[in-house]
């Protein structure tokens, strides 16, 4: 092709073209990270909110333990049979996998 060809063809496009095609980056970009994340947290806050004395949680730092107490923003978690510690309540990962989820 000549040259002249090519420029014609590059020129024709859109202006708006870069500009749609970072909207749908965008979109692809919320609809795989940040929604699951929502999701996920949401999740998350409302077993905290519903987690109560004798549940059996696991920590983020990989403390296994059952509530033994309940306050405002922590857990008492007993972790043997006389030891017990006080973790926040966003300290809490989720619930202890049972043997069907491994």
């Amino acid at each position: 092709m000549e040259p002249s060809v090519l420029m014609l063809q590059t020129a024709s496009q859109s202006p708006f073209y870069p500009l749609l095609m970072f909207l749908v980056i965008g979109v692809i970009f919320y609809l795989l990270v940040f929604r699951p994340m929502k999701t996920r947290q949401k999740k998350l806050e409302t077993l905290i909110q519903t987690l109560k004395n004798g549940d059996k949680v696991v920590t983020g730092s990989g403390i296994y333990g059952t509530i033994a107490g309940v306050k405002e923003k922590t857990f008492i978690l007993k972790i043997s049979d006389q030891v017990k510690i006080e973790v926040s309540k966003n300290a809490i990962a989720g619930p202890q996998p049972t043997e069907e989820n491994q």
